[in-house]
C-alpha cells in the first residue's frame, strides 16, 4: 500500500475511533512488531498488545472526546501527522495538540509511532488557520 494512502487511512480511522473509544479499530492499524511511543521517555508499548494497553489505560480515564486531524506529510515510508483533541478527564476539560510520526511497512501498517505534544486545561478549540 501507497504510504499515503496508508497516512491518509491512519488519520481516518483515528478521527472517528478515538471519539467512539474503539479500540481495535485503532489496533488494526499497526503491525504485529510495532512499537507505540505516546510519551517520549517512557518505554514504547510493543505490538498491537502494547498499542492495545496503552489505549484500553488511556480512553478509560476520557469522556466527550472531540478530535481533529490534519493532512498527512509523507517522505517515502515515513508521515508525520498533526492533530488537536478535547476532552474531560476526571470531569475536567483537557485540549491536546501534537504531531504524530510514523512509519509505514509495505502493507500500510504502522511499525514505529511517535506521539510528540502539547497540553492545557479546558477546551480549546484549533486556532483559525489551524
Amino acid at each position: 500500500m501507497d504510504a499515503g494512502e496508508a497516512a491518509r487511512r491512519w488519520a481516518a480511522v483515528w478521527e472517528a475511533a478515538w471519539p467512539a473509544h474503539d479500540i481495535e479499530a485503532i489496533v488494526d492499524l499497526y503491525a504485529d512488531d510495532a512499537t507505540y511511543r505516546a510519551l517520549a521517555f517512557r518505554e514504547p508499548g510493543r505490538g498491537r498488545d502494547g498499542v492495545r494497553e496503552y489505549l484500553t489505560q488511556t480512553f478509560g480515564e476520557e469522556e466527550a472526546v472531540s478530535c481533529w486531524f490534519g493532512r498527512p506529510i509523507v517522505d517515502g515510508d515515513r508521515a508525520a501527522v498533526e492533530w488537536w483533541a478535547t476532552w474531560k478527564e476526571g470531569g475536567q476539560p483537557l485540549t491536546l495538540a501534537g504531531t504524530t510520526q510514523l512509519r509505514l511497512d509495505a502493507d500500510g501498517l504502522v511499525v514505529d509511532h511517535r506521539d510528540y505534544w502539547n497540553s492545557t486545561g479546558g477546551a480549546v478549540p484549533p486556532f483559525p488557520g489551524w
